[in-house]
């Protein structure tokens, strides 16, 4: 689906979804559960539904039985042989593959895993030393990656700098096994509220792991996940675009955010008024909050001065590459902007033309263009709008109700 948007200022007030990242956690600990768990305020984007079909595949049933409400049968104590290796479709989910894979090994022993877009070609690279260290096979053929062999509970040693989901992964599959682990990382944990978040949720099912200062980590175990009723939290990396739309002119209003959520991404609240207050030249390090890079440079687009984003490696292993596509949604608009190996220099103040920006089949480089889009002197060209479905299905319903003129082509 293409879009094109007449420039106009938002207004009113928008709910964002809920946490994307609190909803894959919740529905893991549910699944890994006796009994029936209750997930409220669920919002179902393609991420989601992806999890939701790999915890199918573990055994776990699950209904919607009205909306926004997830009703999940967890697999424990429940007899399950899978006959082979199951597969796992992880769509384009990041955290799905990462959560699953040593959790599929510790309950089945294996699994094939597979997925659509670039999600094959991210690195696994911390799984697989530790699949070589225990004997574990692993192969990845055609897209699809084979994993087989038993992980046995002990110490888990692995860079914290890469992604904090190999450490939610290991503590999903540790806690249940016969004898305590210890989870050791060798390098300082980027994106750790995260795991806070891990945590959060495991603790909330009833699992209890001891976090030393998020270098090292003891999970007892024989702990059981307890089947819950918990409500999902609004998602601070998609209220994260409102708050662009809000340093671009637009008088929008947020609902439904936690002010003490574990998601790293809160920080677009301190950011925000960095952004829309500080002259001259900002810099701002992304290490800790990678995905909000295309809000803020909207936002670093929009004021005077130069903005410069630094500790943006991993973006490159996104749904796109991040940094060149951000780089290039500017470029579109007319902000001048310079793309470095792991960072990005905006060269804001200047009036955004308009013009026609490549998707690039990227959630966030869409609702980027799409916020970018009220404040530019002519029509923005969105090509493969429809890539919001990924995260925030609900985007283009809420753009047009606080007043955006979105035509699809």
């Amino acid at each position: 689906m293409n879009v094109e948007i007449t420039p106009k200022k938002l207004a009113g007030t928008v709910a964002p979804p809920s946490s994307k990242s609190m909803t894959h956690r919740a529905i893991l600990a549910a699944a890994l559960s006796q009994g029936t768990s209750t997930l409220r305020n669920v919002s179902f984007s393609q991420d989601i539904r992806a999890t939701l079909d790999c915890v199918t595949g573990l055994g776990c049933h699950w209904e919607e039985p009205e909306p926004g409400v997830l009703s999940v049968q967890g697999i424990w104590g429940r007899e399950w042989d899978p006959a082979g290796l199951s597969v796992f479709d992880c769509g384009e989910s990041g955290s799905t593959l990462r959560f699953l894979l040593p959790v599929v090994l510790a309950l089945e022993g294996g699994g094939q895993f597979t997925g659509r877009g670039r999600l094959m070609e991210r690195p696994q690279k911390p799984y697989f030393d530790l699949f070589l260290e225990r004997g574990i096979h692993y192969e990845q053929v055609d897209n699809i990656l084979t994993v087989q062999g038993e992980l046995e509970p002990g110490e888990f040693a692995l860079p914290g700098d890469v992604s904090s989901q190999f450490v939610t992964g290991l503590l999903y599959a540790l806690h249940f096994m016969e004898r305590d682990s210890r989870i050791l990382l060798t390098t300082p944990l980027e994106s750790a509220g995260y795991v806070r978040m891990t945590l959060e949720v495991l603790s909330a099912f009833g699992v209890e792991i001891e976090n030393r200062d998020f270098r090292e980590f003891l999970v007892p175990g024989e702990q059981f996940c307890q089947a819950r009723d918990l409500t999902m939290e609004g998602d601070w990396s998609q209220a994260a675009f409102w708050y662009a739309a809000k340093a671009l002119g637009s008088p929008v209003e947020i609902a439904g955010l936690r002010e003490d959520s574990s998601q790293g991404d809160r920080v677009i609240r301190d950011l925000f008024p960095r952004l829309c207050r500080e002259e001259g030249e900002v810099e701002l390090d992304l290490s800790g909050c990678p995905d909000l890079l295309p809000p803020l440079a909207v936002m670093a687009a929009g004021r005077r001065g130069i903005t410069r984003f630094t500790g943006a490696a991993r973006l490159r292993l996104k749904e796109s590459d991040r940094l060149a596509t951000v780089h290039g949604l500017l470029s579109a608009l007319g902000c001048p902007s310079e793309e470095g190996p792991d960072s990005l220099l905006v060269y804001g103040g200047k009036p955004l033309s308009g013009g026609v920006v490549d998707g690039a089949g990227d959630h966030r480089i869409v609702m980027a263009a799409a916020i970018a889009a009220t404040a530019c002197q002519g029509p923005v060209t969105i090509l493969g709008a429809g890539a919001v479905e990924k995260s925030y299905p609900a985007f283009w319903q809420d753009y047009k109700e606080l007043g955006g003129e979105v035509h699809v082509l």
